[in-house]
């Protein structure tokens, strides 16, 4: 049984990817017939002008002022005491380091010479004979 449902479905997909590639076909054509095809020139038409709206103002009502505020009084904080100079301390003395020995410069390398391409090189020809 199983094997009589395997080739049904591998001839269902060939299907569907013929019928895939004959629909993308009709698109290319259909596209290339809308990109040759000329419209014809819309004559422009000018429209009238419309007059300007004007809205009348609207009067600003006037607000009763407020009464002023009383001024609330800032609590004095108390002083704080004063905290006694601490001491700094005495860093012991970094001893130098000893001097670095000169080395001797050393010789620059020399680098091997890049032969050069010789100047007849064949080419391939392409033209026909």
């Amino acid at each position: 049984m199983a094997s009589l449902s395997f080739p049904s479905f591998i001839s269902l997909t060939l299907l569907l990817i013929i019928f895939s590639s004959m629909s993308s076909n009709i698109n290319f054509v259909g596209a290339r017939h809308l990109m040759e095809t000329t419209l014809p020139e819309i004559p422009k038409v000018e429209l009238p002008t419309l007059p300007k709206l004007h809205l009348p103002e609207i009067p600003k009502p006037e607000l009763p002022k407020l009464p002023a505020l009383p001024e609330i009084p800032k609590p004095e904080l108390p002083k704080l005491p004063e905290l006694p100079e601490i001491p700094k301390p005495e860093l012991p003395k970094v001893p130098e380091l000893p001097a670095f020995p000169h080395l001797p410069e050393l010789p620059k390398p020399t680098l091997p010479a890049i032969p050069s391409l010789p100047k007849d090189i064949p080419t391939h020809s392409t033209t026909n004979p």
